[in-house]
């Protein structure tokens, strides 16, 4: 196509009329619901095995009910084959093959290719009028009533909302060119068969829409669920990245003000030694902005970092005494040999005290609980149990956002938790944290052990 071709085809579009552009757009619908893919082969799929119903009739039974539609649809295929044998007479009794199996197949066809049912059904229309003697109540027989009826219905349930508009304007447009054709007779159906089947498509329509809704609605959560739970687990090793950081650094800046240091307390230090403190304080001073830095991008802009330093498991009576204050009943059990562990061990054993015994005052009023902190050879062992909530205060609703905090400190100590239901209707959460053995211990132990040998 040339360019000249091209701009006279554009102005022949702008020069169209509206209502030529409106009944173009209308033979595109209709072209595009009704006649795109018209022998396209769609097979009805069984219904679901979760489904309200279906999920709750007996295993051996429920294979069978999955097929209900399927058989439905057969099931109105025999109907309209009875409705043909009982309302056929003259003609019709001679091409009851044509009258009666023609519509039957035209349903049938639903299953298969419901487009093309469609079509089947409302061609195949006039032609049982044709061959029966049915011309007192026209354009639709008896039989076409009820197939083209049921066709309808079930392709609208198939197929868009849109696709159930346009069956339901051909049949029309078919009732009013038959009702020219045709002509004579004593009476029409045609009012009454847009008005049923208005009724039906209608119904049809809203419970897809509804349908559709509801499965939008279903993604929607579904995806906000997630997208929740990403950010909580963000948040959650944020606040975890900003509590190290106040660990860690307080370290760090030890170790540098005492490699600084450390040169004068020796008389004549060799130079060896004091480039190896010096080496060792500029690693810590680098290692500090490099940690300050790396937390910059985590760290909210209206974060304050706190002035009091970091809880440990010896402020954990503290927490308690809070904790009892608000109303609920705690007990507190302690076994090993308690010994100073390192601080980010600490930090993260009270903080996950602290979220379990949140939990028990927001889930379960009413409930008393025990925390059970454990100093064994390997690690750290924490178990916090709380009975079921009682009384008549409702306990608040949770999203599980604790749960994951507490399993976030835990996997970034290599260590186990579990967070469960009792069985008295409790909750109850454990957790190992692992710390390994100081050197010193160590070699005591080995020397111990050499010694007894």
């Amino acid at each position: 196509m040339t360019e000249t071709q091209r701009t006279q085809s554009s102005d022949d579009a702008k020069s169209r009329s509206p209502e030529y552009r409106l009944a173009q757009g209308l033979l595109q619908g209709l072209r595009q619901e009704l006649l795109h893919d018209v022998l396209a082969y769609r097979l009805l799929p069984p219904l679901g095995a979760d489904g309200p119903v279906i999920r709750r009739i007996p295993g051996r039974i429920r294979e069978y009910a999955r097929w209900t539609p399927h058989a439905t649809v057969v099931a109105a295929a025999l109907l309209v084959l009875a409705i043909a044998a009982t309302v056929g007479d003259g003609n019709a009794n001679e091409f009851f093959v044509f009258t009666g199996f023609l519509p039957a197949g035209a349903v049938l066809l639903t299953l298969v290719r419901p487009l093309a049912a469609f079509w089947a059904s409302l061609i195949s229309t006039p032609f049982l009028l044709l061959m029966g003697d049915y011309w007192d109540d026209r354009p639709w027989s008896a039989t076409s009533f009820a197939a083209h009826l049921i066709v309808l219905t079930v392709v609208a349930a198939r197929t868009r909302p849109r696709t159930a508009v346009w069956m339901w304007v051909v049949s029309a447009l078919y009732g009013i060119f038959a009702e020219i054709v045709f002509g004579g007779g004593n009476g029409t159906d045609a009012p009454a068969f847009l008005f049923v089947s208005a009724l039906a498509l209608l119904a049809v329509t809203v419970r897809l829409v509804r349908r559709e809704a509801e499965q939008t609605v279903t993604a929607q959560q579904t995806v906000t669920a997630q997208e929740r739970s990403k950010r909580t687990l963000l948040e959650e090793r944020t606040t975890i990245a900003r509590e190290l950081h106040d660990v860690v650094a307080h370290h760090m800046s030890v170790v540098a003000i005492q490699a600084e240091a450390a040169p004068y307390r020796v008389e004549n230090p060799p130079p060896e030694l004091e480039q190896a403190f010096l080496t060792i304080r500029e690693n810590a001073v680098a290692a500090l902005t490099e940690l300050r830095r790396i937390l910059g991008v985590v760290r909210a802009e209206d974060y304050q970092a706190p002035d009091a330093p970091q809880p440990v498991l010896a402020d954990i009576e503290n927490l308690l005494s809070n904790v009892r204050e608000a109303g609920l009943d705690v007990e507190k059990t302690v076994t090993g040999a308690v010994r100073e562990l390192p601080q980010g061990v600490e930090l993260s054993a009270y903080r996950i005290t602290q979220e379990a015994l949140s939990n028990a005052l927001r889930h379960a009023p009413g409930s008393t609980a025990k925390v059970e902190i454990s100093y064994v050879l390997g690690g750290l062992g924490l178990r916090i149990v709380n009975t079921a909530p009682q009384g008549l205060v409702k306990a608040s609703p949770g999203a599980g956002h604790g749960i994951t905090g507490m399993r976030e400190r835990v996997a970034m100590l290599n260590g186990e938790m579990t967070a469960e239901a009792t069985e008295e209707g409790g909750y109850e959460v454990t957790a190992f944290i692992p710390v390994p053995a100081p050197a010193s211990s160590a070699a005591d132990s080995a020397s111990d052990s050499g010694e007894t040998s």
